[in-house]
């Protein structure tokens, strides 16, 4: 039986957004809810009344009503949202334009920088004039390679507000993996800062650019941002501008939003990368807003007087997510750099200092606190905290009960998990509800997810792939170049058609809570961040010393480890050298996440019958697990290399 932690009082519970829901759907559908578990029923048995319901209770603004909420709600993929609608995304962010704060930026070791909503409306409109000037259509794409700063989320909404698509890299990604990302998609404008910051280093991101464009063609203009240094030189960057050159100089402006159907598209994510070139997932104006205004309001209890912050870089979805708590006008806390510079209590100070309210992260973060033994609720002020978030990997029963008791005893600890792919949970927090260690409090309201056994049959109390059997509006409308939705079809419904097949290992229990088992694919997670596999490939492949490569995630301290296993090819060892060399490639054309914490050598890589890398069997023997079907396998004898390896039982 899972350890209760914490429960909400009443008067907490009387206060939710939640209960304010739950009240103005009793009395426009007739119910009686008092309970979660009955209104989640509901949600998705009635999956049309709930999203309009979501849709007035948010007051979501609009130009032109809609006639219909969905067209067909047993069709996945495909399924028409909220047809007829007008409506722009950064009009709903950019409501309220008064002297409340709406964005506060902490650089690293640096003072923090406060922006109003009547500041960001006005930079947001200058920037807009601009990208009309430039000529800037609704559908031509926008992009950051951007730390997580003000101007990114102008840029954003900047672009958004003409009809524009946006897409955005972290800096500390290689050129490789922007040109696998930005050279899919063919942007018009890239904006960018000078570089950024991370454990006190200052690191260059002009140099990277500059590269980067000579595979970059579609790019008319780069705009910089100057952070990192007052007047950066930007000779060497073809067609680039400073940021304030760039804005228009007017102080006057009025924003024309560009009304657009719910459809629109407004954001261009991507997957991982495991199996080749990333994925582009397009995805809507309408589905994103209404589908994180849920998880924002109703799960996440989101209000006006909340400071909202998020540890994220701009290439995770949860930099998409908290950039629309601007819709009910709280207050943002954008950090960028490293949270353990200049130590491990950077972000619990910054929490004190800025009276931090709603605090996520990920469970890779709250496992490295507990492992440094840092007990913030002891030396920081946190009476303002009401609630911590946490995603990107499982979050152990260990990382909930340190929570507890060394952040805060009175807090929902809320983890959540959904992905890039929706830009949305599936599974988060319930402020009306208690949390027990080690599990998601509950699935989201009209998301009808259930764990399916290997048959596919809904199960409840034992492990199952996390699947979605009816649609949701944040489903991508379209991947990328993909003009017959072969990889979209493939990505999410070969294996159960019409049920959106998410990669997850869950369990549902008899009280609706859910507990994620982490991936049932290849895709690793070092930190609470995704990377694709394929990326680390396409480096090894470069190299005239390696002959093959497998890559896994070890489980770790309650995190996730990358581990290569490299064959080397004829007349060359494994040195410490190679292991450098290794190391440097990757971490120049992918991103330091994805440098090994394990290099080791292999005499072979095993394969499955048609010739792919057996990944996950390869993680199993590692983790001494069982491999079933070992038929399947071209060479299984080989899988007995791996599980010798002192190392991997190693710091």
């Amino acid at each position: 039986m899972a350890k209760l932690l914490w429960k909400p009082s009443q008067e907490r519970i009387s206060n939710t957004n939640l209960k304010r829901f739950m009240d103005f759907i009793n009395k426009k559908h007739e119910q009686n809810f008092t309970e979660y578990d009955t209104l989640y029923r509901w949600s998705i048995d009635n999956i049309s009344d709930f999203w309009s319901s979501m849709w007035e209770f948010a007051d979501i603004k609009v130009s032109a009503p809609y006639t219909e909420v969905i067209d067909d709600p047993q069709k996945m993929p495909g399924a028409k949202w909220f047809t007829g609608a007008r409506l722009n995304f950064a009009e709903n962010l950019l409501r309220y334009r008064d002297d409340h704060v709406a964005l506060i930026f902490k650089g690293e070791a640096q003072a923090s920088v406060k922006m109003t909503y009547a500041e960001l409306y006005k930079e947001v409109a200058q920037v807009a004039r601009s990208l009309k000037d430039a000529g800037v259509r609704e559908g031509d794409r926008m992009v950051g390679f951007m730390p997580n700063m003000p101007q990114t989320i102008i840029a954003m909404l900047a672009a958004t507000s003409v009809g524009a698509t946006w897409s955005s890299c972290s800096p500390d990604f290689g050129i490789k993996g922007v040109l696998d990302r930005f050279g899919q998609i063919q942007p018009r404008i890239l904006f960018t800062a000078d570089g950024y910051y991370f454990k006190g280093e200052k690191i260059d991101s002009l140099e990277r650019i500059s590269d980067i464009l000579k595979q970059l063609p579609s790019v008319e203009k780069v705009v910089v941002v100057p952070y990192t240094e007052a007047n950066p030189d930007i000779s060497n960057v073809p067609n680039a501008v400073y940021y304030e050159d760039f804005k228009s100089l007017a102080s006057d402006l009025d924003l024309d939003f560009a009304q657009l159907p719910f459809d629109h598209p407004l954001f261009i994510m991507y997957s991982s990368g495991t199996t080749g070139l990333p994925k582009c997932m397009v995805q809507s104006a309408g589905g994103v807003l209404i589908q994180q205004l849920k998880d924002l309001i109703l799960a996440t209890d989101l209000n006006r007087e909340d400071t909202i912050f998020y540890f994220t870089t701009c290439g995770w979805m949860m930099w998409n997510w908290l950039t629309t708590s601007l819709f009910v006008g709280a207050t943002l806390v954008l950090y960028d750099g490293s949270p353990f510079y200049p130590d491990p209590e950077v972000l619990w100070e910054m929490s004190q200092d800025e009276k931090i309210t709603i605090f996520g992260t990920s469970a890779g973060y709250i496992a490295a606190l507990q492992n440094a033994n840092v007990i913030p609720g002891k030396k920081y002020d946190l009476t303002p905290l009401k609630t911590m978030l946490s995603t990107g990997s499982p979050l152990s029963v260990e990382n909930y009960e340190y929570i507890y008791r060394e952040v805060k005893a009175d807090l929902l600890l809320a983890s959540i998990t959904g992905g890039s792919d929706l830009n949305a949970t599936f599974a988060a927090g319930n402020p009306m509800g208690p949390v027990y260690a080690g599990e998601i409090q509950c699935r989201g309201l009209g998301m009808k997810v259930e764990a399916w056994d290997d048959g596919g049959r809904p199960v409840v109390g034992q492990q199952g792939e996390l699947v979605c059997t009816r649609p949701f509006p944040s489903m991508p409308i379209y991947f990328w170049d993909d003009p017959k939705g072969k990889k979209y079809h493939g990505a999410y419904f070969d294996v159960y058609p019409n049920v959106w097949r998410h990669g997850d290992f869950i369990e549902i229990n008899d009280r609706g809570g859910v507990i994620v088992y982490g991936r049932s694919d290849s895709t690793l997670n070092p930190g609470g961040v995704r990377i694709g596999t394929s990326e680390i490939y396409r480096q090894m492949e470069q190299l005239d010393e390696i002959e093959d490569s497998v890559v896994v995630g070890q489980d770790w301290k309650n995190d996730v480890r990358v581990v290569l296993f490299v064959k080397m090819a004829k007349g060359y060892e494994l040195t410490e050298d190679v292991k450098k060399k290794i190391k440097n490639i990757i971490r120049i054309n992918a991103t330091p996440r994805h440098v090994p914490a394990k290099i080791l050598s292999v005499p072979d890589i095993p394969y499955t019958l048609n010739m792919k890398k057996v990944e996950l069997a390869v993680k199993k023997v590692i983790q001494c697990q069982p491999v079933l079907n070992k038929d399947a396998l071209r060479n299984p004898e080989v899988l007995d290399y791996y599980a010798g390896f002192a190392e991997l039982n190693e710091e």
